[in-house]
């Protein structure tokens, strides 16, 4: 198929890394891990939800930094560096007297393209496991974050936003190939929903979803579940990691996307007017 010249395959790594209580330390780690995976031909890396400081409250308001401070900077420059598409995890975002869950996604030239604040903040009390509230320190975003990078169309959601099937929906109807998740889930949620959730949205939407989360660290505050993963438009988990620090490489195939759609007529067979939907 003659697609002008658009690449119908990329490869992807997912930056699984430990984070410690540094931010520097996590800055320069990021760094070494972006330019390892853009040495060993990625085209877009993603980095986990807080790659840069613990999944914990009371850490959010002290390493937070205002868009253009020494994170965003970092970034730019590792995107820059690396020669990639950086879908740049996630930090606490200070934008006057509010805080944000953001992640960033910056093109090869250092550029940003794209911006998405988590808008369904992580407000859980399961009994007898996890208990968190993410609204006690931040706001949620009020967008749905589509981007496009060479030719494709993306979707960009963050951890807990992955719950929620009429996010990805949009996403979807407004042309994502394939949506970004970068996450942490816990040891109560993870085990029985992390890999559930990335496969019924790749299988409502019929493209590739991808999540990528911090490597598990037992002495954390807050333990991920790790076990990031690439799921197909078919719902197969392409590639999954384990616990460890590692960097997860697999391959999306746009023309993937097409062939289920003409298999299964999933999206084709809405009927919306029913559904008290517009679109």
């Amino acid at each position: 198929m003659d697609n002008g010249g658009i690449e119908e395959k990329m490869k992807t790594a997912l930056i699984q890394m430990k984070v410690g209580a540094e931010k520097e330390a996590n800055l320069r780690k990021a760094e070494r891990l972006v330019r390892q995976a853009g040495q060993n031909g990625a085209r877009i890396v993603v980095l986990p939800e807080m790659f840069c400081c613990p999944y914990d409250n009371s850490c959010f308001p002290i390493y937070a930094e205002s868009k253009g401070g020494r994170i965003y900077t970092a970034l730019a420059e590792m995107a820059k560096g690396a020669g990639v598409i950086l879908v740049a995890g996630s930090f606490p975002e200070r934008d006057g007297d509010k805080l944000y869950n953001t992640s960033f996604v910056f093109d090869a030239d250092g550029k940003e393209i794209a911006r998405h604040r988590k808008a369904h903040l992580f407000d859980i009390d399961v009994e007898g496991g996890q208990h968190f509230r993410e609204s006690e320190v931040f706001t949620p975003g009020d967008r749905v974050t589509v981007f496009s990078a060479e030719g494709h169309t993306f979707g960009l959601a963050i951890c807990f936003d992955i719950r929620f099937a009429e996010l990805f929906r949009c996403m979807s109807l407004a042309g994502a190939e394939a949506i970004f998740v970068p996450a942490a889930f816990n040891m109560t949620t993870g085990p029985l929903h992390w890999e559930l959730s990335f496969r019924m949205r790749a299988v409502d939407n019929q493209l590739f979803v991808l999540g990528c989360a911090p490597a598990r660290d037992e002495s954390a505050p807050y333990v991920s579940y790790a076990h990031s993963l690439i799921c197909s438009p078919w719902g197969t988990v392409l590639e999954q990691a384990g616990t460890e620090e590692t960097i997860l490489y697999g391959e999306i195939d746009f023309e993937e996307n097409r062939r289920v759609r003409s298999q299964l007529p999933i999206l084709s067979a809405r009927r919306p007017e029913l559904y008290g939907m517009n679109g």
